[in-house]
Formats: C-alpha cells, structure tokens, sequence
C-alpha cells in the first residue's frame, strides 16, 4: 500500500455516484481518510465542521457548482489555505483560469488518469503540510522574538530606572548640603508634574507637552541644582549675604551642573533625559525679562522645561526655610509667583501655577506626612 500522508483528510464532491465512488475508493487505497459528498452545501458544512487537508471537488453540478463551492470555501478564514483541487470534463482554458482565480491550486481534466491524480494529490498534502510546519516555525519564531524584545525592554527599562535613580541621588547628594527642610526634589518634581500637565490641556502647548515630555521633565527636574557639588560650603551655606564675587561663584553652578551634563550627552546623544537636564541645569534660573543668569536669555528663548522647573523651584523655595530667611506662608508664596508673571516668570505659565496651586499645595502636605 503506498501511504504518502497517512491519516490525511481528504473531502471529495461529485454529483455523479459512479465518479464519487471511485475517487473515494482510490484515495482510501492510498491511506486517506476520505468524506465523499454529492453536492457543495453538504461538502461546505463538513468542512465547517471539521477543516480537511485537500477537497477534490467537481466543477458541474446543479445545486452549487464547484466555482461557487470552492469561494465559499477560501471566504471561510479556518479553511482559506485548503488546497482545492478541481476534477472536471470542462476542459477549456478559460475553465481552467476560473478554477484557479477563485482559489484552486490544480485542475485534472476527466477522464481521470488516476496515476496523475494520486501523484499531484501527494504534491499538494506535501506542500501542504511544508506549509503548516512552515507557519507553525514561524509563529514559534515570532513568540521567541517577542519574548526576548519584552526581556530586551525590561532589561532597558531596568537599566534606565536605575541611572535615573543613581543621578538622582547624586542631585539629592548636591541638594542635601543646602537644603535642611528636606524632600525639596520630591516637591519640585511633582510641581512640575502639575505644572507641565495643566499646560499641556492648552492647544499651543499640546503638541509639545506630550505625557512623555511630562514623564521626562518631571524625572530630570532633579538635575536643577546638580552643579552645586562644585560650590565651596563656605558660599553654598553662607547665612549672610554674598559679596559680589561669591555671588558669581554661587551663580556658576548653572553652567557647572549644564557642562557635567554635556559630557554625558556626548556619549548618549539621543537622550532625552539628559538633554532636558542639561536645558534645567544651565537655565532654570534665566528670568522672562531677561535679566536672569548666566546668559540672560528672555521670553520663549529660556527653555520650557527650565521655565517650569524655574516656577516650582522658586515656589518650593517660598515655601521652605532657609539659613538665610524663614518660610513665607501659601498666600504671601502664591502671590510672589503671581507678581513675577511677565518679569521673572513666563506669564502663561504662571496662569497655570495659579490653576494648579491648590493641589500643589495638597500635594506638598502629603509629601510632608
């Protein structure tokens, strides 16, 4: 017995008995199971019911003929890539090229050579089944691929949490040698958070202030004062005031924490952590007016981010006591930011410092508990 594809399930329609049976019997002989239907309804809801490897399907008969059959078959999506193979006395070629437009893959013309039949009915349950080894190699590739692209993100996630973490402390590290009421970056990193999404709600700033230029300002607004480290205790923690040339030496610091950020862009160009780090670190304290430090930029031309980080930053530090003042209260802050608007402040922003106060105040009674 000559068994290429044992246990292949095979659907044969015919409406003539004597062809049906014989076709059948020789498929039987090869080792297929084999479905014999004399009509295209009852061979299409069997193989609704249970997809087959192969359909031999005859082209004339009354109630459906195989054309309409055959596109039935291929517009069901579980059966779409059964090879159809057509077996009919039509001979003409334009029969042919119909049989193939509506989704056959061969074509044996009556009377049958059954020699001919059985090797191309060989050749097309191998190609076949090539095809579904071929998918199913496929799908396996693709979840191996997306398993090591999720492991791939992870690892890179891991990674890009943990140099955030590590270069926020070290921007805790510059802040803690001035900063004695403690959680002054938590705070601003959440004022800016506030500050940038109620901003965002406005349709000129839309484009720009996407949640992930929200996510990335917030996570490199401790960046701010990172120039600190380079800065003498004896300026940085001076409770008098500063003469002029330790004014300039405190005021480096912007330029100090920009240049240390430069460097690390060099290697990482494409960083956009850094690069708004950079923009805070050398510009957050450049006033709207134009008589800020260090290179007195004005209006639009100071950065956005460090525009932001600027507000909150001035706000937390109203807010805060330091060696050389104690803290003013919400009301007196809220209207110091308020009189800066168009002087020291971007006014549009201090429209939005003025709509987001109220949860930022919450927000800093919280990260007081």
């Amino acid at each position: 017995m000559e068994t290429s594809v044992p246990a292949a399930r095979v659907i044969v329609v015919d409406d003539t008995p004597v062809n049906l049976r014989l076709l059948s019997d020789m498929l039987r002989r090869q080792g297929y199971v084999v479905q014999a239907f004399n009509n295209g309804p009852e061979a299409l809801a069997a193989a609704k019911t249970e997809p087959p490897d192969m359909v031999l399907l005859d082209v004339s008969m009354p109630e459906m003929d195989g054309y309409e059959v055959c596109a039935r078959l291929k517009a069901e999506p579980a059966l779409a890539d059964t090879p159809v193979i057509f077996i009919s006395a039509l001979d003409e070629t334009g029969d042919k090229l119909k049989a193939f437009d509506v989704g056959g893959v061969d074509y044996v013309t009556k009377p049958v050579q059954y020699k001919e039949l059985q090797a191309r009915v060989r050749t097309h349950l191998s190609l076949r089944e090539l095809q579904l080894a071929l998918l199913d190699h496929n799908r396996c590739l693709e979840e191996m691929v997306e398993a090591q692209f999720h492991d791939i993100l992870a690892a890179k996630e891991e990674l890009s949490q943990a140099q955030i973490a590590t270069i926020t402390a070290l921007s805790k590290l510059a802040e803690s040698r001035d900063d004695h009421t403690g959680k002054h970056i938590e705070r601003v990193q959440t004022y800016c958070r506030m500050v940038a999404m109620e901003i965002a709600l406005r349709p000129a700033y839309r484009a720009v202030v996407t949640s992930a230029y929200i996510e990335t300002l917030a996570q490199a607004s401790p960046l701010h004062d990172i120039g600190k480290v380079g800065i003498a205790d004896a300026i940085l923690l001076k409770p008098g005031k500063l003469t002029p040339d330790e004014m300039a030496i405190m005021q480096s610091h912007t330029t100090i924490g920009a240049e240390t950020l430069r460097r690390v862009v060099a290697q990482y160009p494409g960083n956009s952590f850094i690069n708004i780090g950079i923009e805070i670190a050398g510009s957050h304290h450049e006033r709207w007016d134009g008589k800020g430090y260090p290179e007195g930029l004005s209006g639009e031309g100071i950065p956005l981010s460090a525009r932001i980080t600027a507000l909150a930053d001035v706000y937390d530090a109203l807010r805060s006591a330091r060696t050389y003042k104690p803290a003013f209260s919400r009301e007196d802050s809220r209207r110091i930011v308020a009189d800066g608007g168009g002087t020291q402040f971007d006014p549009v922003l201090v429209e939005v410092f003025l709509a987001a106060e109220p949860d930022m105040y919450e927000a800093s009674i919280l990260l007081a508990s």
